[in-house]
């Protein structure tokens, strides 16, 4: 006779350990994870390259032309904003990993995002010039400089709103999706190997389509649609994104603490001990000068 427990296996062996849905529920291989819900999230990521690049890309461009910068002063801008967005991912990683989870700061990073260039697009919409309604050229010149600045400032708050954006992105999408594989199933093992090749492949044909199409976009036809675009673009990857949360495995943290909370409280206690650390060095050296006398003598 079979054993009933036997035949039951198979069931409890469909279990992924170490990960539930997003209802806290264990997740099941059969309805969960793999490619399904990697297609979702390689999406959102190819939106997000396609935002951030229709940005990037042509920006000083932007800078010396509607906006009137110098060729130097935009060049130092477009450095200050890169080095921002690169560092930001540090903040995304912490807050990802220590408070907000994965997918939470996902959709927290891609509001902020769609806020930030949907703010862009409309720091474009501003005239440059506005002589309507001027009775003299000095009102024409108080308005332009007016103007002017209110466009500067909106867009300069749209940008580093779009930095914060893919400061949440970056560390966390890839990671997302690499968590739909499990690395001890030998299947999906193999699966997650190739989820990173067609992940790279598909950032670098967004990049491409965006290089083609919306840098003639914004030069030859208009910047705010240029902007628009990316704008659309980022909020139908949030909502493909949104779609597959029923799919979605989300691992489960273990006891250990956040190592970005160990290396902080590492650099918080060398501060507090400081003085310490040194008046047990120079403890430590005169013991070794009083060995080293009394082997002289020995």
């Amino acid at each position: 006779m079979s054993d009933p427990a036997a035949a039951e296996t198979p069931l409890l062996d469909d279990s992924v350990k170490g990960c539930l849905d997003f209802k806290g529920r264990p997740v099941h291989r059969s309805s969960s994870g793999g490619w399904t819900s990697a297609s979702f999230i390689i999406a959102v990521e190819v939106a997000e390259r396609f935002a951030y690049y229709g940005i990037s890309s042509n920006l000083i461009t932007y800078l010396t032309g509607p906006l009137g910068l110098s060729t130097a002063a935009a060049a130092a801008q477009v450095n200050a904003w890169s080095g921002v967005a690169t560092l930001l991912p540090l903040l995304g990683a912490f807050l990802a990993d220590s408070f907000l989870g994965r997918y939470r700061t996902i959709i927290l990073a891609s509001l902020v995002y769609i806020l930030g260039i949907g703010l862009l697009t409309l720091s474009a919409t501003l005239p440059s010039v506005t002589t309507s309604g001027a009775p003299n050229a000095d009102n024409v010149t108080l308005n332009t400089s007016s103007m002017l600045q209110y466009q500067v400032i909106l867009f300069f708050f749209s940008l580093y709103l779009v930095a914060f954006g893919q400061g949440g992105h970056k560390p966390c999408v890839q990671a997302f999706g690499a968590d739909q594989f499990d690395a001890e199933h030998p299947v999906e093992c193999k699966a997650k190997s190739s989820f990173f090749n067609w992940w790279y492949f598909s950032i670098a044909a967004g990049i491409l389509l965006t290089l083609l199409i919306l840098n003639y976009i914004q030069e030859n036809l208009s910047w705010v649609l240029g902007f628009a675009i990316p704008a659309i673009v980022m909020a139908v990857g949030l909502l493909v994104f949104v779609l597959g949360t029923m799919t979605y495995r989300f691992s489960v943290k273990g006891d250990e603490e956040s190592p970005f909370v160990r290396i902080g409280r590492v650099f918080i206690l060398a501060i507090r001990n400081r003085k310490i650390a040194s008046s047990a060095i120079a403890t430590e050296e005169s013991l070794k000068q009083f060995k080293y006398v009394i082997y002289f003598f020995i």
